[in-house]
């Protein structure tokens, strides 16, 4: 049995710079939740405890950001491929976990685009396909492209549904 090959079609690289901010946001909010409560405890009693506390919640914090905000977005950038043909939507990404969805426009029953606010400050969107099965997203794409991909793909669509 013969692998189909790797859709062609990347993203654009200014999705990592969106990714490295939507991350920073998560890890900064994760950080103080679990930060701050230490810092009362250690300025109300003998806190002793809660500095080594403090300390190896800031070590952690220092490693997701490097994690996450300098070794992933490369690496999930080069992962993430997609590639429309006349019969079906084509997505691979992941790092770890791979995975790869083969979608048919007669299963689609939805296009849309959705652009949030750091995404438009980068002048990106993200095209997602429904199916009964569920959604898939294409996210970091510019903003022309997205809504000629979303137009084309119910097109498609509705080319195929008229073909039953």
């Amino acid at each position: 049995m013969l692998m189909r090959e790797m859709p062609h079609e990347m993203l654009d690289p200014k999705i990592k710079n969106v990714w490295r901010i939507n991350d920073a946001i998560w890890i900064v909010v994760c950080f103080l939740a679990c930060f701050v409560p230490f810092v009362i405890v250690a300025s109300s009693e003998d806190g002793s405890w809660a500095m080594v506390v403090m300390a190896v919640i800031a070590a952690l914090f220092a490693v997701f950001a490097i994690i996450f905000l300098v070794v992933l977005p490369p690496i999930r950038y080069a992962r993430w491929r997609y590639e429309m043909s006349s019969d079906f939507l084509d997505i691979a990404r992941g790092i770890i976990w791979r995975k790869r969805f083969v979608i048919p426009f007669i299963r689609v029953q939805n296009t849309d685009t959705r652009q949030g606010p750091i995404m438009r400050a980068f002048g990106l969107s993200s095209v997602t396909v429904a199916t009964a099965a569920g959604e898939h997203e294409i996210p970091g794409i510019s903003t022309a492209q997205a809504e000629q991909l979303r137009d084309r793909a119910a097109e498609l669509a509705r080319i195929a549904r008229e073909d039953i």
